[in-house]
């Protein structure tokens, strides 16, 4: 017989208003409400328009948090009330409806539910999405009871043990995990670029001028898929137009899943779950490392794709227009390479991630269950 909703068992999901938190934090969500728990997402307004896409089972709720890291000295100054509101209104709702796990995927938005859980002495984990831990990440990571890693191996704080889980991956992209690659010949060729919500603006300043020295036997066969910032669409849309090169060009796609799989190149930044998006769709890749990331943890992210040979790394600092399109030709004009890129990608893909960090879920809420019955 199917447990009432208030008796299932609830998962309390933190996460931050970026992709790199929120795309694993809905894959887990997917994975969970699918072994019958119940689902809160706690994030702040800026994590709630990511929101979307996770299942409509899952309720949202909203929580005040701030950062240090943006506004002037007063926003700054308020940081710690607003942070302390959040901790005391989660722990309210805790109380209310006590979750049996509490998991953090990190930025400040995962602040008040964590510190929370911590006074209510609830079972509380951490998903770290990347080689280099975040600094909310880093703060709670001796605080909890398992620290999962979606990238390994990971550069974790002293005394503390991970446990490698992979970096869920959404449905949809399940979906499409190993659809055939169809290697780059004398056809229409499709080019993803893709660049995340921070410092994606060299892609839209290098990657159109890169195409645009390719060959005309390659550049009259291209489409691209390219997602710009929105002050930046206008001038991208006119550069590949200038090229004679088809592209839409936009600020999100909402079908990442299926551009990929079309793919025969994709070209982006190295966050945590665009890695893991191109390792389970399996697609060759040039990887452009976000240079401002913290503990420049983008290129430590990229390290398993390149040493197994399935992407190319270019350093910010080395991304030309002239580089990149000599990078491009190189995979476009090589089909068993690409093939054999596509290939490598996918042996580093690791489609049940969401499982193994469920599992973790559950053996933290018994565990910890156990040990309060004692």
């Amino acid at each position: 017989m199917a447990r009432s909703a208030r008796t299932s068992p609830l998962l309390l999901i933190a996460a931050g208003g970026t992709g790199g938190h929120m795309f694993p934090a809905q894959a887990l969500a997917e994975a969970m409400l699918a072994r019958g728990w119940r689902v809160v997402l706690s994030t702040d307004d800026r994590g709630a328009r990511y929101a979307g896409a996770f299942p409509e089972a899952v309720q949202i709720r909203r929580v005040a948090s701030a950062s240090f890291a943006r506004g002037g000295a007063l926003a700054k100054a308020g940081v710690p009330l607003k942070i302390g509101a959040g901790v005391v209104s989660a722990a309210r709702a805790m109380l209310r409806d006590r979750p049996a796990v509490v998991v953090g995927f990190g930025g400040y938005p995962s602040i008040p539910a964590l510190a929370a859980a911590a006074v209510l002495r609830l079972p509380r984990m951490i998903h770290e999405q990347n080689a280099v831990p975040g600094t909310v990440n880093r703060v709670f990571a001796r605080r909890v009871h398992a620290f999962a890693c979606g990238t390994w191996p990971a550069e974790l704080p002293e005394g503390v043990t991970g446990t490698p889980t992979g970096n869920p991956v959404r449905g949809a992209v399940l979906d499409r995990a190993g659809a055939p690659y169809i290697p780059p010949g004398d056809y229409p060729l499709n080019l993803l670029v893709i660049g995340g919500s921070q410092g994606a603006r060299i892609l839209s300043d290098v990657v159109p001028a890169a195409l645009a020295l390719l060959p005309d036997r390659l550049r009259a066969r291209l489409t691209v898929a390219h997602q710009a910032r929105p002050e930046d669409l206008d001038r991208v849309t006119a550069a590949y137009a200038s090229a004679g090169i088809g592209a839409e060009v936009q600020p999100f796609f909402g079908d990442i899943p299926r551009r990929l799989s079309e793919a025969q190149l994709v070209i982006s930044r190295a966050g945590a779950s665009s890695v893991a998006d191109i390792s389970v769709v399996g697609r060759p890749a040039i990887l452009i490392p976000f240079a401002a990331a913290a503990g420049d943890h983008q290129t430590a992210n990229a390290r398993g794709l390149v040493e197994a040979g399935a992407a190319i790394l270019v350093p910010e600092s080395r991304a030309t227009a002239a580089s990149l399109a000599q990078q491009v030709a190189l995979v476009l004009d090589n089909p068993a390479g690409a093939q054999q890129m596509a290939r490598a990608a996918l042996s580093c893909g690791i489609p049940d991630a969401a499982d193994r960090l469920a599992a973790l879920v559950e053996t933290v809420a018994r565990t910890q269950s156990r040990k309060t019955e004692r």
